[in-house]
């Protein structure tokens, strides 16, 4: 029921919108200030054009899309941005608007390009509360909001420093090379230290660590291809990862499928998936249990750590990037060939275990983190309709929350 303080109003009254200010790739200059197209921040300039904080909708393209930025910014020319607030908390427009996307996207009036029009958004009728309500229902979401980026600034930390840790004793050889100069690896115990030769030997990829064996990207895992489960999709069931899913996450996508799939065409929390066309990249799947489309390798460790047949791909990625850039063709890709191409220095099954005490921490709380955002995130999209339309109030989340802690 919604509640009787809040005054019926419409959207323009309360958030006027203005479109985007045109400016080409050609014309942006080296700077800090994000250019925010219809799908997020697409490039930086060293001009603002609109003071921050600030909350942007996709007009052209990307409609229902709706962003919030706390700094000075540029709003593209496919984009709508608040104009004038009017005297309301700007986080609480951008949290009004979020709710209303579905909205949004019913308006588009673009034949083949879909396009907002302000005018259409105006004079939609609404009910809207009070500032000091507005505040509360903002701490409640924010909250939930900024412990998400706080997660994914952790885990952006956590996977650096397990690449760094990976590439100084996997790629670089640093503890080989100490050892090989009479000094101790840096920042290594003599324990760990031991589990280095102290010399290097002539290979086919060139020097690599005594005892260690010249191997492929091929040999680390099981390359499964995904197939084509977007034809006759039914709309339902389990989601479609596509290249799209990787790239840009899974919360927009509509391609859901209910066909049988077998364990290697399925991808389970924590799974590894390489896109061997288009983005060409590597992932770890964090959401539910999904069916894997085509271009997509489902990746299978065979007798190695998950951690180190991933950050092999990482260190590989560019190898197979340069081999789909010289390819005529509008989508670069790569062929299952090409794994055996990119050769690696193998260590002894014996140091790979020792180490995974020092890196499978880092590779499984980067995962942990992930789930848990992901939780967080369905909380907030299952309250943010609900207080945003006083079928629930701020107290009851209060209470709630007071009686589960």
């Amino acid at each position: 029921m919604r509640p009787n303080n809040w005054t019926e109003t419409t959207i323009g009254e309360q958030a006027t919108l203005q479109r985007g200010f045109d400016i080409t790739k050609a014309k942006q200059r080296l700077g800090i200030v994000p250019v925010v197209s219809s799908g997020g921040i697409s490039s930086f300039h060293d001009t603002a054009a609109v003071k921050g904080p600030g909350v942007i909708l996709g007009r052209k393209g990307v409609v229902g899309s709706v962003h919030y930025v706390e700094s000075n910014y540029w709003p593209h020319d496919t984009t709508l941005w608040v104009k004038n607030f009017h005297g309301n908390d700007p986080r609480f427009v951008f949290y009004f608007f979020k709710s209303f996307s579905a909205q949004l996207v019913s308006l588009d009036v673009g034949t083949a390009n879909p396009t907002l029009n302000r005018n259409h958004v105006h004079p939609i009728k609404i009910h809207w509360p009070f500032v000091h309500e507005q505040q509360n229902i903002v701490e409640i979401l924010a909250a939930l909001d900024d412990k998400i980026q706080l997660n994914h600034q952790m885990n952006h930390t956590l996977e650096a420093m397990a690449q760094a840790i990976f590439k100084s004793w996997f790629v670089d050889f640093d503890p080989v090379t100490a050892k090989a100069d009479g000094r101790q690896p840096y920042g290594m115990n003599a324990d760990t230290a031991a589990l280095f030769p102290p010399h290097f030997v002539e290979s086919e990829i060139g020097p690599i660590p005594e005892g260690w064996n010249v191997s492929s990207i091929a040999e680390l895992a099981q390359y499964v291809n995904g197939k084509n489960f977007t034809k006759n999709a039914t709309g339902t069931g389990r989601m479609v990862i596509r290249i799209a899913e990787l790239n840009s996450g899974p919360g927009a996508s509509t391609v859901y499928n209910e066909v049988e799939a077998n364990e290697a065409n399925t991808a389970y929390p924590g799974d590894l998936l390489f896109s061997w066309s288009g983005s060409l990249d590597i992932y770890r799947w964090h959401q539910d249990e999904a069916v894997i489309n085509q271009h997509i390798f489902k990746v299978i460790p065979q007798g190695f750590p998950q951690w180190f047949v991933y950050f092999q791909l990482r260190e590989a990625i560019s190898f197979f990037q340069g081999i789909a850039a010289d390819k005529a063709t509008t989508m670069g890709h790569i062929k299952r060939e090409h794994l055996s191409q990119a050769k690696l220095a193998l260590p002894t099954p014996h140091l790979i275990s020792e180490m995974d005490s020092v890196i499978k921490p880092l590779y499984q709380r980067i995962h942990q983190n992930e789930k848990e955002s992901i939780t967080l995130a369905n909380i907030r999209d299952a309250l943010l309709p609900k207080l945003l339309s006083g079928e629930i109030r701020v107290n009851e989340v209060e209470k709630l929350t007071e009686e589960v802690a």
